[in-house]
C-alpha cells in the first residue's frame, strides 16, 4: 500500500506530493490506496455483456438516436415548398427550425433527469410516444400554426433519444472503451444528416412536404417496437452490471421467450427514487462547474456555426446554382458524410490516446499491467483532459479556415459560380466543416461524460441545452446577416469569431484538471 498523496495541479501537468495520512480520510482514493487486483477484476466485470452484445446495443440506440437529426435535416430541402403551400414567408418557415432547436435543447433536461432516475427504457418508450403523436398531426398540417406547434412537440420527443443513448453507453462501458462507442454512436446518428435531406428532397419533390411526416411516423413506429422487444434496461441502479433480473417495463419482451442466462441474480434492493422539482434542477447544477461549462460553451460555439452553415445551404445553393429540391437534398450528402467520417476518425484517435495515457500512468505509478482506470473513481492525478482533447488544436484550426473560406464559394455575385464543376468547392468545404465540427462534438461529449460519472443522460442533456440554445440563436439571425452583408463577409466573420473563442479551450486545457480535482475533493468531503 503506497503512501497517501495530495494532488497539486499546475498549468503544465498534474504532480503528486506526499502528505500526512490523517489529512486524507475524506478524500477520493488514489491508485495506491485502491486494492489493485480487486480494482482490475471489477473493471473486467464493469458490465456482463460481451463486446459484441455492447455493439449490438449501441446499434439499437444509434437507430433510435437517428430521429433527432433526421427530423431536423429531412426538413431543409422542403423549406421553400412549405412557404408556398402554407402561404407564409421563408423567414417564418425558418422560425420553425429555430423553435425546433430551442426545444431540442430544453426537453432533454427533463427527459435526461428522468432517465437517470427511473431508467432508460421507460423514457425511451414515453419519448417515442410523444414523437409518434406529433408526426400524426404534422402529416395533416392544414396551416402554419399547426406546423409550428407540433414541430416543437416533435422536437421534444426526438431530442431525448440522444441523451438517453449516451446514458446507456456510460452504463455499459468503462473509460477505455467509451470514446470508441460514443463516436460510433454519433456516427450512426449522423447517418441521418447524410440521408435526411436526400429523403426530404425526394419526398417533397414528388409527394409534397406532408409526406415527410408520414414517413417519419412509419419508421418511428418500427423503431419503438424494436425497443420494446429487444432493448433491456441498463441504468446501473436498476440493472447493475447487467446481471440483475428485470421485470415489468424494464424487461424486453424477447427475454420472455429465451432461456435466462446463468449469471442472472435478484436485485439486492432498489427503492424507486421520488421525482420532485429537485430531480430536474440537479442536472442544471453542472453548469456552475468551471471545467464543465467551458467544455460546453466552446462545443456550443462550434455547433452554432455548423448549424448556421447547414440552415442556409438550401437558400444559398438555390440562389447561386438554381437547384431543385431533389438536387439540394443530394448536396447535403457532403455534410452528412463529413459528420460520419469525422466522428469515426476521432473515435479511433481518442481510444489510442486514452490507452497511451493509461499505460504512461501505470508506469509512472508502478501499477500492475492489468490495472484499469476506474470509471466512477477517476484518479485525481490522471489527466483525463489531456487524454481526450489532444487533437482539439489542429481540428479547430481546420474548422476555422474552412468556415472563413466557405462564404466566398457560394457568393451569388461572383463569376466563380459560373465555372463548370464549381459546386464541388463549397461542398468540399461543407464536408470539412461537418467533419471537424463533429470531431469536436465527439471529444466534447466524451469529456463531459467522463466528468459526470453516473449522470450520462443528464450530462448529455446539459450539453444539448447549451449547444441547441446557442444554435437556435445563430440560426435565427444568420439569414438576416447574410441578407445584409452577403455570404462572403458573414462566414468570414464567423471564422474570426471562432478564433476569438479559442481562449475558452485554452483555459480549459490549462486549468481543467485543477478544477476537476477541486470538485472531486469537495464531493468527497461532503
Amino acid at each position: 500500500m503506497g503512501k497517501p498523496t495530495e494532488v497539486t495541479v499546475t498549468a503544465e501537468s498534474v504532480t503528486v506530493t506526499p502528505r500526512d495520512s490523517s489529512e486524507y480520510s475524506s478524500q477520493c482514493p488514489t491508485p495506491e490506496q485502491q486494492e489493485e487486483p480487486k480494482a482490475s477484476k471489477e473493471q473486467e466485470r464493469y458490465h456482463i455483456f460481451t463486446h459484441r452484445q455492447k455493439w449490438n446495443l449501441v446499434i439499437i440506440i444509434g437507430i433510435a438516436g437517428l430521429f433527432s437529426g433526421l427530423s431536423s435535416n429531412i426538413y431543409f430541402p422542403a423549406e421553400k415548398q412549405i412557404s408556398r403551400d402554407l402561404g407564409v414567408s421563408l423567414s417564418l418557415v425558418s422560425l420553425t427550425i429555430t423553435s425546433y432547436l430551442i426545444i431540442q435543447g430544453i426537453s432533454p433536461v427533463f427527459w435526461g433527469a428522468l432517465a437517470d432516475s427511473i431508467g432508460r427504457r421507460p423514457i425511451y418508450i414515453a419519448s417515442f410516444a410523444v414523437y409518434i403523436v406529433s408526426n400524426i398531426f404534422l402529416s395533416y398540417s392544414p396551416n402554419y400554426a399547426v406546423l409550428l406547434v407540433f414541430r416543437g412537440l416533435q422536437s421534444a420527443g426526438s431530442a431525448s433519444t440522444v441523451s438517453i443513448g449516451n446514458g446507456v453507453i456510460q452504463d455499459i462501458t468503462p473509460l477505455a472503451e467509451r470514446a470508441g462507442f460514443i463516436s460510433f454512436y454519433q456516427a450512426i446518428r449522423n447517418f441521418s444528416i447524410a440521408v435526411g435531406p436526400v429523403l426530404g428532397g425526394a419526398l417533397s419533390n414528388d409527394l409534397g412536404f406532408r409526406s415527410i411526416f408520414i414517413f417519419l411516423f412509419a419508421i418511428s413506429v418500427v423503431v419503438l417496437v424494436l425497443i420494446v422487444v429487444i432493448l433491456p434496461e441498463t441504468l446501473r441502479s436498476i440493472a447493475g452490471n447487467g446481471s440483475y433480473r428485470l421485470s415489468g417495463v424494464y424487461q424486453p419482451l424477447i427475454r420472455y421467450c429465451t432461456k435466462e442466462p446463468e449469471y442472472m441474480e435478484n436485485h439486492p434492493g432498489w427503492d424507486r427514487p421520488k421525482i420532485s422539482i429537485h430531480t430536474f434542477i440537479e442536472p442544471l447544477k453542472l453548469l456552475i462547474e468551471k471545467d464543465i461549462i467551458l467544455q460546453l460553451v466552446f462545443g456550443g460555439v462550434i455547433y452554432t456555426i455548423w448549424s448556421m452553415v447547414t440552415a442556409t445551404t438550401t437558400g444559398l445553393l438555390q440562389e447561386s446554382f438554381k437547384l431543385n429540391e431533389l438536387f439540394i437534398g443530394l448536396c447535403f450528402l457532403s455534410n452528412g458524410a463529413g459528420t460520419i467520417i469525422g466522428s469515426a476518425i476521432i473515435g479511433k484517435l481518442m481510444t489510442i490516446d486514452f490507452k497511451s495515457a493509461e499505460q504512461q500512468y501505470k508506469e509512472k505509478n508502478q501499477l500492475p499491467n492489468d490495472y484499469v482506470i476506474p470509471a466512477k473513481n477517476l484518479p485525481m492525478d490522471f489527466s483525463i483532459e489531456r487524454a481526450r482533447l489532444r487533437h482539439l488544436p489542429w481540428i479547430t484550426v481546420l474548422f476555422i479556415v474552412s468556415v472563413g473560406l466557405y462564404g466566398f464559394t457560394v457568393e451569388p455575385s461572383t463569376d466563380l459560380i459560373m465555372k463548370e464543376g464549381w459546386l464541388a468547392v463549397p461542398l468540399l468545404l461543407q464536408f470539412l466543416i461537418a467533419a471537424t465540427s463533429n470531431a469536436v462534438f465527439a471529444m466534447n461529449q466524451t469529456m463531459v461524460s467522463d466528468l459526470c460519472p453516473g449522470k450520462g443522460a443528464s450530462a448529455t442533456a446539459i450539453n444539448n441545452l447549451v449547444r441547441c440554445e446557442l444554435g437556435a440563436l445563430g440560426v435565427g439571425v444568420v439569414q438576416t446577416i447574410i441578407d445584409q452583408f452577403g455570404p462572403s463577409w458573414t462566414f468570414l466573420a464567423l471564422g474570426v469569431f471562432t478564433l476569438l473563442c479559442t481562449p475558452i479551450a485554452v483555459v480549459s486545457w490549462i486549468h481543467g484538471a485543477r478544477w476537476r480535482v477541486a470538485r472531486m475533493e469537495r464531493q468527497a468531503s461532503s
